[in-house]
């Protein structure tokens, strides 16, 4: 029931928030030492350097935010959960490393303008430090949490992924990167050599570029990629919605799964899951450096959904309630 003068996003909001609550206080949920509590958050008071930089309320208008952790093995994971209360429809936005600031920007973005819900890993309240890109909270080395996606960490996988529903709608995950590559990783000339393992003009048994042909912008830069995972054996048009994205003028990568590193892009691959990835070069944590990186990612997403948000095979649908 509406409170006097409540909006139906408000009553939502808050019906979600009184269930994810009650969650948080009462359940624990899996098996083993696994156990997840689920709270809301308000994202303008909370002290994270992600939410700091995002404290206008017109940002939050429409969306619910949501604190996830639990413990697998000897890691505590925490999780921010971000939903379109509107919009439910749309992709399982993933971003994975902390200390790429300009994801998590673009990401609420995207969450807004193109509905669904964004996972985020939190690896602590300071992310301007390379290492805010590894969970610490661990027993023995610090994890790269892209590199956690495997059946042997069954916990972490479906906590990331409990939103894809059935069936699975698409995953766009969300990276920045450092400029250019390392030469010694590629086949091809480095036009450009520098501290990346992503480019497109980076070629490999592993990833098979597809440079834009005009190179306009987001495109004007190597580093802005949209990169799609396909099984080795197979072609690359059989990755889920490469033949769109290849009538595009857009770099791409195709990455041929063979064995897994434990990234998302792997387990999508291998587990018949709907993904791209959507790259472009790590500019730094200031204003202007982040709100660079983010329009270049917000420009690609935006390309992709206009490609692949509607193609026979992949569903944007969220769970089914049961």
């Amino acid at each position: 029931m509406l409170a006097p003068g409540e909006s139906k996003i408000s009553a939502l909001r808050r019906a979600a928030g009184r269930r994810a609550m009650l969650f948080g206080l009462l359940a624990i949920t899996g098996a083993g030492s696994s156990q997840t509590l689920i709270s809301p958050i308000d994202p303008l008071t909370i002290a994270d350097d992600d939410f700091a930089r995002q404290r206008d309320p017109a940002i939050w208008r429409g969306l619910l935010v949501q604190r996830i952790v639990f413990t697998e093995a000897e890691a505590t994971w925490r999780f921010w959960r971000i939903s379109n209360l509107a919009n439910p429809d749309g992709p399982l936005w993933v971003v994975t490393h902390d200390n790429e600031n300009a994801t998590f920007a673009a990401a609420l973005t995207a969450v807004k303008s193109w509905g669904g819900v964004a996972m985020v890993v939190d690896t602590g309240p300071v992310d301007t430090r390379y290492n805010a890109r590894f969970n610490s909270e661990v027993v023995g080395t610090p994890i790269d949490p892209n590199r956690h996606f495997s059946d042997a960490n069954p916990a972490y996988v479906a906590r990331m992924l409990a939103d894809l529903g059935a069936p699975p709608r698409m995953i766009v995950a969300l990276h920045t990167n450092a400029p250019d590559f390392d030469p010694r990783l590629s086949d091809c000339p480095a036009a450009r050599p520098g501290r990346g393992a992503i480019s497109v003009e980076l070629c490999s048994t592993r990833y098979q570029p597809r440079p834009a042909r005009l190179r306009a912008w987001p495109f004007d830069d190597a580093d802005s990629l949209v990169l799609m995972p396909h099984l080795d054996g197979r072609q690359r048009r059989s990755a889920p919605c490469a033949p769109l994205m290849a009538a595009t003028d857009a770099n791409l990568v195709f990455e041929r799964v063979a064995v897994s590193d434990g990234s998302l892009s792997n387990y999508a691959a291998q587990h018949g899951l709907a993904y791209l990835n959507v790259e472009t070069e790590e500019r730094g944590s200031s204003d202007t450096g982040i709100a660079q990186a983010r329009d270049r990612l917000v420009a690609m997403i935006d390309l992709v959904m206009e490609q692949c948000g509607a193609v026979p095979g992949l569903t944007l649908k969220p769970p089914r309630r049961r």
